[in-house]
This record gives structure tokens, sequence and C-alpha cells, in this order.
């Protein structure tokens, strides 16, 4: 096991159709105006941008991000990260009851020094950390679902 690697999965039933969904997860740059720990985020031309993140533990990450996919017919965003974590991620919507599922999947390296050193003893706090992130930002998606 790589105690630097993770990986998530999340998944976000939500009362709304799959292309509203859609509609705001494709503008990362949005993402801090409806999800408090999406500290900030800016697109710059030709697909790529940058975030910062911070959920409750008191540290950032920075990252580089930048499109591998858009696709809405399949309902389908994807990124690479670089910078404090390197990996990918991708959002994926699809009709699922009466609304959409968003299912959202991540994997990712540790880059930042002091998170590697924590690694070990820290694993499972860093893992709880980003439950408590997605369980706010799927509550900041309804919200912002119900304003648009």
């Amino acid at each position: 096991m790589n105690r630097n690697r993770y990986r998530f999965r999340s998944l976000w039933a939500l009362p709304a159709p799959p292309a509203a969904v859609y509609a705001v997860l494709e503008h990362a740059e949005d993402y801090p105006r409806w999800w408090p720990q999406v500290r900030a985020a800016t697109r710059l031309p030709g697909g790529t941008g940058t975030i910062t993140i911070r959920s409750v533990l008191p540290y950032s990450l920075t990252c580089t991000v930048r499109e591998i996919r858009r696709d809405p017919a399949a309902g389908v965003l994807e990124a690479a990260l670089s910078g404090d974590i390197d990996g990918w991620v991708r959002w994926t919507v699809t009709p699922g009851g009466p609304g959409t599922l968003a299912r959202y999947d991540q994997e990712v390296h540790v880059r930042k020094p002091l998170l590697r050193r924590l690694a070990l003893p820290a694993r499972p706090l860093f893992r709880l950390n980003h439950r408590l992130m997605m369980w706010a930002g799927r509550r900041g998606l309804l919200r912002r679902l119900r304003a648009v």
C-alpha cells in the first residue's frame, strides 16, 4: 500500500434534472460560491485553472487543474490535478430515480511535504476530512440547484 495514495468515491442523489446538475458542476470557477471548502477557483485559458481547498483540518491544498474530458452527452467532467496533490478527478452525472445521481471519483497522490510525513498516523483523519468536505459540497450543491 502506498500511504500517500488515496481513492475516493462519493455518490450524491440530487432532486434535479441531470442537465441542471451538470451545468453547475461544469463551472468549477463558481464552486467557492456554493462549496465552502473550495476557497478559491480560477479558470485560465486553454482548459486549465487553479483550485485551493481546505476542509476541517488546518491545511490547504492548491492544485493546477487541466481539463481532460468535458462530455455533456455522457454527463462526464474529468480533470487532471497537479500540485499539492497529483492525479485525477471525475464527475459522472446520470439520471437516477426522480432526479440525478452525481458520482465523484478521485485518485490522487499527496505531494505536500507535511501531509506526506503525517500519512501513516493521520490517514484516518485525512479520509474523514474528505468525507466532511464532500458532505458539505452536496449540501451546497442542493442549495445552489434550488436557487437556479
